[in-house]
C-alpha cells in the first residue's frame, strides 16, 4: 500500500469549465449501477489508485492516527479548501471521491455536474452559531431585524441563518446581510462593524474567549449531514469502486477510534491545524455528535432536497432541482456492517 499526499491539489476548475464538462456528458448524471458485491468481485489491486479529496487534518489524518491507513491499493490524497472545489474536481475527472456539506452538490447538480452521492457523514452542529458582542441588547433572532449580520454566502451559515429568520417570520431582506469570508467577518465583528455574525468552526471558541456571546446555535436547523461524493467514472471501474468500499470501511474504523480517544485525537489534530490542545479538546467534547459515516436514508435525501429548495427560494440557486437521482446507495451494505 502506498499513500501519497499532494501538498498542492490540481488547479481549481472554473464554473465555465464545470458547465463545459457537464455539456460533454450530455447533461446527465451517471447514477445507480451494479451492487457493491458485483463491483467488488475483483477487488482493488496494488495498481489501483484511489484519488481522494480531503481537507486539512481531517479524514486522512484520522486514518493515519488510528492505524487504518494501510490498504490493498494506493490512496492519493489531495488537500482542498472547500467543497465547491471538490465538486468541480470530481466533475472534471481529477478526483475520484471527496466530501462536502449538502450545499456544493446542489449547485453541482444545478450546473449539470457529473457526480454521485454515495455516503453520509454525520457530524457536529453545535459549533455553527450566531454570535453577538458581549454588551449587545440582541437577545433573540427576532431582534436581528434591521441589524447588520455577517455570514458566508452559499454556505451552511447562509442556510441556517435563513431558517432561523423564517422561523420568527423574518426574511433575509429584513436584516442587513453582509457576505464576508470568515477572516473578514472576524475583523468586522471585532471592530464593531457587525451587530451579529453567523459563523462556524474554530472562529467560534476564539470569539467566545474574547467575550462574544452565542445568540443561538444551529442545532435543530442544520442536519449535521456531510455528503461523500464520487465520480461516476470511478464507480464504473470495478477496482476503484471496490477501493471506495474499502476506504469507507477503514474510515468508519478511524471515526470509531476518534470518538473513543478524544484526547489522543485532539493532540494529533490540534498540532496539525495549529490551535491550542485545550481549545481543540473543548470543541470535541462539546460536539453535538462525534463524526461518523453512515449509509444513505430517505431522510438524508429529503434533507439535501430541503437545502437545495431553500437556496432556490433565496435566489442563490438558479433553478429548482431534484437531487434524489444523484444519490447512489450501492455501498449500503459496507456502511451498515458491524465493525469487527
Amino acid at each position: 500500500m502506498t499513500t501519497d499526499l499532494l501538498r498542492h491539489p490540481p488547479a481549481p476548475i472554473g464554473r465555465r469549465a464545470l458547465l463545459r464538462g457537464a455539456a460533454g456528458a450530455c447533461g446527465t448524471l451517471a447514477l445507480g449501477g451494479l451492487p457493491l458485491t458485483a463491483h467488488a468481485a475483483s477487488g482493488p489491486t496494488p495498481e489501483t489508485i484511489l484519488r481522494i479529496a480531503d481537507y486539512k487534518a481531517l479524514d486522512g489524518l484520522a486514518l493515519d492516527a488510528s492505524g487504518n491507513a494501510p490498504s490493498p491499493h494506493r490512496s492519493r490524497f489531495a488537500e482542498f479548501a472547500s467543497g465547491n472545489l471538490i465538486v468541480e474536481a470530481i466533475n472534471a475527472g481529477s478526483i475520484d471521491i471527496g466530501s462536502s456539506s449538502e450545499i456544493p452538490p446542489a449547485f453541482g447538480v444545478a450546473a449539470g455536474a457529473r457526480l454521485s452521492i454515495v455516503a453520509v457523514v454525520k457530524d457536529d452542529v453545535n459549533w455553527q452559531v450566531v454570535l453577538v458582542p458581549p454588551d449587545s441588547p440582541i437577545r433573540s433572532v427576532a431582534d436581528l431585524k434591521g441589524k447588520r449580520v455577517g455570514y458566508v454566502r452559499a454556505t451552511t451559515t447562509h442556510y441556517y441563518l435563513a431558517k432561523m429568520l423564517g422561523e420568527v417570520g423574518l426574511r433575509f431582506t429584513d436584516i442587513q446581510p453582509i457576505s464576508l469570508t470568515p477572516s473578514e467577518g472576524q475583523a468586522a465583528f471585532e471592530q464593531g462593524a457587525l451587530d451579529a455574525w453567523a459563523i462556524y468552526g474554530y472562529s467560534v471558541p476564539f470569539a467566545i474567549k474574547k467575550g462574544a456571546r452565542v445568540l443561538i446555535t444551529s442545532n435543530g436547523y442544520l442536519s449535521g449531514n456531510y455528503l461523500y461524493l464520487a465520480s461516476p467514472d470511478a464507480l464504473a471501474d470495478p477496482g476503484k469502486s471496490a477501493a471506495i468500499g474499502d476506504y469507507f470501511l477503514r474510515l468508519r474504523r478511524a471515526f470509531a477510534w476518534r470518538a473513543a480517544n478524544l484526547e489522543a485525537w485532539a493532540k494529533v489534530h490540534s498540532a496539525a491545524i495549529g490551535v491550542p490542545f485545550d481549545t481543540d479538546l473543548e470543541i470535541l467534547r462539546k460536539n453535538s455528535r462525534q463524526r461518523d459515516l453512515a449509509p444513505i436514508t430517505d431522510a438524508d435525501v429529503a434533507s439535501a432536497q430541503n437545502v437545495a429548495d431553500t437556496f432556490h427560494q433565496l435566489g442563490v440557486l438558479p433553478k429548482r432541482i431534484d437531487i434524489a437521482p444523484a444519490f447512489d446507495r450501492r455501498f449500503t451494505d459496507i456502511l451498515s456492517r458491524p465493525l469487527g
